[in-house]
């Protein structure tokens, strides 16, 4: 066992209560073997300063003792670990925080973390998110002008995955289309959406919005949105939109008026100067003029006013937002006010329905950005995709690695958890939860791409996805077997007309997968437990409440895995049985590629 049987996470078995209020007590808990008998200790650092607080014995099982101790939410975020007391014959002690068991003294970057922050909507954590790229998805029978600048497609024909056709290319995707292959999402297990920006721009992909006031007509408009929006909730499913609060289009009118007059009042949205293009623009692309945080006229108009983007838009019906290029949001040189303007989008949200979610992109490290009372989690790149992709790599696919100069590596399952385990011990469990797990999005390469055509490295990948702590995220396509070496080709239309090219093998696990996320509360609400780690096989628990799910991935035939897992249990995905042991243990499968699940006794 990874940490030798000491085990704390933030789920509801070892908290007591997942949002105290300021001030609040919370009673937390640490479990370690029945040997470990020589004290334990909570960690915190109440307004700074280290306290300490000696736990006391809650109970004991046949195998653990589970340990008790108080801490104060009495900061907005408190950090706690645990100090485990040496014995008289071998004294010293040990740390148990976020990423593991530790024989040396650890910073607190690590630890474990209560928040006061307003939790995220109650339904959030049960969500499945469906992506839907608009353009690619599906085609209603209305037919829509084409303005001067696109390029119209046939639905079969090819993407053009560079050059200057890329980004004006019109396959015709629309929102009625979404609408009418909604019984296909259902069917699938998702109950949330997710759409890629549907305001009008000059492009397919439409993150250089020419106006956030109104839904773009090639896809229908206002009233296919509304039609839409209603239609998703009359299913359950809840919705939510997609808003670059870095920067707006070129063609946008606030820029055009900046653009032509130094002395209209829109000027102080952007940020012009002397070099380059003139003015500042994402990553320097002059399409994409970044807007200026510091302006009150962009606070307003974003966020705060009547009528502004975020409130309009919520009120029209919209269960939340993704918001892009979160990490660069009121982030420029001296001026960094990321925190603070996540801060008011999400005040702003609440303040029109509290029901309301906000998920951020981030393709790296989002844990300065999170826990902040600002975005609820992020599409966890850094902490999820990147480490399954590097376990989970075809051996003979080349493929570039998320914007890093080199291709895609492939390691073993141990540095795989390492991995997962830093990046998760940097935010609280809450933003750990409620950031989108996800394998495959617009921006990257398909995952059975990634995985070199193989469905079966395909459904461990998937299988991940659904048990893993996080929440879901399946882009279109990726449960039939659509592939695609980076974002542009990954962002192929949906083959409804064509349904011999579906592979119904990975469509059935992803159906199956969902269908066991959704009847499982271990795996919604559950804490999470690493029990092994090896090159080609991981091994995890997850617990809620006396329920057990034992979880197996094996990238490769492996060495067969012994667990002393008591009285054993029974499969709930896959049918491989878990063989007793002579030794009081019991052993696992050890073929591969697989995904199994058990139920344990």
């Amino acid at each position: 066992m990874l940490d030798r049987g000491f085990h704390h996470d933030g789920s509801a078995d070892h908290v007591s209560t997942l949002a105290p209020e300021p001030g609040e007590t919370v009673a937390v808990f640490v479990r370690t073997p029945r040997a470990h008998r020589s004290g334990v200790y909570v960690r915190s650092a109440p307004d700074g300063e280290p306290h300490f607080t000696e736990a006391v014995i809650d109970r004991e099982t046949e195998h653990e003792i589970w340990w008790r101790a108080d801490v104060v939410a009495r900061n907005p975020v408190t950090r706690y670990r645990f100090l485990l007391a040496g014995s008289p014959a071998s004294p010293g002690y040990r740390w148990l925080n976020g990423t593991g068991l530790h024989g040396n003294d650890v910073p607190d970057a690590g630890d474990f973390r209560l928040l006061t922050h307003a939790a995220p909507p109650e339904w959030a954590r049960d969500a499945v998110v469906y992506e839907i790229f608009p353009d690619r998805f599906a085609r209603s029978s209305a037919r829509h002008t084409l303005p001067a600048w696109a390029e119209e497609r046939g639905w079969d024909d090819p993407v053009a995955g560079s050059g200057p056709s890329t980004s004006v290319q019109i396959f015709g995707g629309d929102l009625d289309g979404v609408r009418e292959r909604l019984g296909h999402v259902a069917a699938l297990g998702a109950n949330t959406l997710y759409l890629t920006p549907v305001f009008p721009a000059p492009s397919n992909h439409r993150y250089n919005a020419s106006s956030f006031a109104e839904i773009d007509p090639l896809l229908g408009g206002d009233a296919a949105y509304r039609r839409l929006v209603d239609e998703a909730h009359a299913y359950g499913m809840r919705i939510l939109g997609d808003i670059t609060t870095n920067h707006c289009g070129h063609t946008h009118p606030w820029f055009q008026t900046a653009l032509a007059d130094k002395g209209a009042p829109e000027r102080e949205m952007f940020l012009f100067g002397d070099e380059g293009l003139g003015y500042e623009a994402w990553m320097g692309v002059a399409s994409l003029p970044k807007l200026d945080w510091t302006s009150t006229m962009v606070g307003q108009a974003m966020i705060e006013a009547d009528d502004s983007v975020v409130r309009r838009w919520i009120r029209f019906g919209l269960d939340g937002w993704r918001v892009d290029v979160a990490n660069m949001t009121a982030r420029l040189r001296g001026t960094d006010l990321t925190r603070e303007v996540a801060a008011r989008f999400r005040r702003a949200m609440a303040e029109e329905n509290p029901e309301t979610l906000l998920v951020a992109e981030h393709a790296h490290d989002a844990a300065g950005d999170l826990d902040a009372d600002g975005w609820h989690g992020t599409m966890n790149y850094a902490g999820f995709t990147r480490p399954v992709w590097s376990w989970l790599r075809g051996p003979g696919v080349r493929l570039p690695f998320l914007g890093v100069p080199a291709p895609i590596p492939r390691l073993g399952g141990d540095r795989i958890v390492t991995t997962m385990r830093s990046f998760a011990a940097q935010t609280s469990w809450r933003s750990l939860t409620h950031s989108w797990s996800l394998v495959s999005s617009h921006d990257t390469a398909r995952i059975r791409t990634v995985c070199g055509g193989d469905r079966a490295l395909v459904e461990v990948a998937a299988g991940l996805m659904f048990t893993l702590p996080g929440t879901p995220m399946v882009f279109a396509g990726d449960e039939i077997g659509i592939e695609g070496a980076w974002g542009e080709d990954g962002r192929r239309t949906m083959p409804w007309d064509r349904p011999d090219t579906w592979d119904t093998r990975t469509l059935a696990a992803y159906r199956d997968l969902a269908a066991l996320r959704r009847g499982e509360n271990a795996l919604r609400h559950g804490g999470l437990r690493w029990l092994h780690a090896s090159e080609d096989a991981l091994v995890f628990l997850r617990e809620r409440a006396g329920e057990r799910l034992l979880v197996l991935a094996a990238r490769a035939p492996h060495d067969p895995v012994r667990l002393p897992l008591g009285r054993g249990g029974v499969p709930v995905y896959g049918s491989a049985e878990l063989l007793a042991g002579e030794d009081g243990t019991h052993v696992l499968p050890s073929d591969g590629p697989a995904f199994h699940v058990w139920r344990l006794h």
